[in-house]
């Protein structure tokens, strides 16, 4: 009987074997293992990249409507109605008037409206490309940022390991009475830090993964994949190389470039809105059962209110002036964070150069060295501690130098625009 049971729940978990398979996302199927991956994901689920795309469509739709001529309009005169028999019956009043008239906007105002809304559409064009280049500068920085955690895990764990061996060392040596209990004891005490620094690193890796899923729209404890190694740097042109590709392909630049045309056709406009239009009526007049004639109608509209419409050409050459002191100021302030952030990937280059060439070989040469002297005698445990302590510290900001570099390749791309 129990036999049998076991076959019958061997078969029952064989049949269930593919469910599970099905509802358990494959690693490989899940964002994060590559800045290409994450920046495909995001291009169709990050929120505020689906915000500025509705209102590129907004701006858009507006550009067909912009030119369109005013509603026409429509109305009727009763006329000559006889006091002793009040109606409104077309056919027992004098007669009847029907006019309908269309206004004609002149001097150009309906073009300038359709350059106006050309103009918000581009605008909202290059936002929208704004925000798609921020995006991909803050997933670029959270996938080299999880990289590095994930890296500094695996130099805990190595160096935590190491520890345990150093404490079998000393715990040896001390049975042999050849050196203090207090080694073992300082090997444990150091392991436990290490522990701790496990514990926040750990916490990093989470914080990171949130953030990074508020990118991709996702849950904040939606499942990541491990990031892989990081992609080969390129090799950024120096300031007057990099200069003229912010200059012309800045998104945030761009759009204030057609705010400021946007600016300038609004004051055409309120300078065209001074002169009068006109409006066209034409109406069939209906005597009893009949149409009788016909009447045309010419209008003119008089601008006497120069005062308000001065207003307003004032007020639009002040926003033109504004939208046009805003490019020069946007132009310096992205060239001066181009300048600065140039500097500050040559300095971690040149960081990364010395950490990788230098001080990694040389604290980890002298890691060995302190070991080989423990063993033998010649060098007491803090000597050893301290090489170890040296090694982990250069081999951690190896790795932040690296992670530098990234950062600040990100930051030129966000600014230029574009990949280098």
């Amino acid at each position: 009987m129990s036999r049998r049971l076991h076959r019958t729940g061997g078969a029952l978990a064989l049949l269930c074997l593919p469910f599970t398979l099905l509802a358990a996302p494959a690693d490989a199927d899940l964002p994060g293992a590559t800045l290409a991956g994450l920046i495909e994901w995001a291009e169709t689920r990050n929120p505020e990249l689906a915000v500025a795309g509705h209102e590129l469509d907004a701006a858009e739709a507006m550009v067909g409507s912009a030119d369109a001529l005013p509603d026409p309009s429509f109305s009727i005169e009763w006329r000559d109605i006889d006091a002793d028999r009040l109606t409104l019956d077309p056919s027992r009043v004098g007669s009847t008037k029907y006019t309908f008239a269309q206004t004609f906007p002149l001097w150009g105002k309906r073009g300038l409206q359709a350059d106006i809304a050309r103009a918000e559409a581009e605008r909202a064009r290059r936002q929208r490309s704004s925000v798609s280049v921020e995006l991909r500068a803050r997933l670029s920085a959270a996938h080299a940022e999880r990289w590095q955690v994930r890296e500094l895990l695996r130099l805990n764990a190595e160096q935590r390991s190491l520890l345990r061996d150093l404490e079998r060392i000393a715990t040896a040596r001390y049975a042999d009475g050849l050196t203090a209990q207090s080694d073992a004891i300082r090997a444990q005490t150091e392991r436990t830090q290490l522990e701790a620094e496990r514990v926040r690193l750990e916490a990093e890796r989470r914080r990171l993964g949130a953030q990074l899923n508020a990118l991709l729209g996702r849950r904040p404890d939606a499942p990541l994949a491990e990031p892989v190694a990081l992609s080969p740097l390129p090799a950024p042109a120096g300031f007057d190389g990099l200069q003229p590709r912010l200059l012309a392909a800045n998104p945030r630049l761009a759009a204030q470039a057609a705010a400021v045309e946007a600016a300038g056709h609004t004051r055409e406009l309120a300078l065209a809105k001074r002169l009068p239009d006109v409006t066209f009526g034409v109406s069939p007049v209906q005597r009893g059962s009949r149409l009788d004639g016909w009447e045309v109608m010419l209008a003119i509209n008089i601008p006497l209110d120069q005062d308000a419409r001065r207003a307003d050409v004032q007020a639009s050459a002040a926003r033109l002036a504004a939208a046009e002191a805003g490019q020069v100021a946007l132009a310096l302030e992205l060239q001066q964070s181009l300048a600065g952030t140039l500097a500050a990937y040559e300095a971690a280059g040149e960081q990364e150069r010395l950490l990788r060439t230098r001080l990694r070989p040389q604290a980890e040469a002298a890691l060995r060295s302190a070991l080989a002297g423990y063993r033998s005698g010649r060098d007491d445990f803090t000597t050893l501690l301290e090489a170890e302590r040296q090694t982990r510290s250069a081999r951690a900001e190896h790795l932040r130098a690296q992670v530098e570099q990234r950062l600040r390749i990100a930051e030129l791309e966000r600014l230029v625009g574009e990949p280098l």
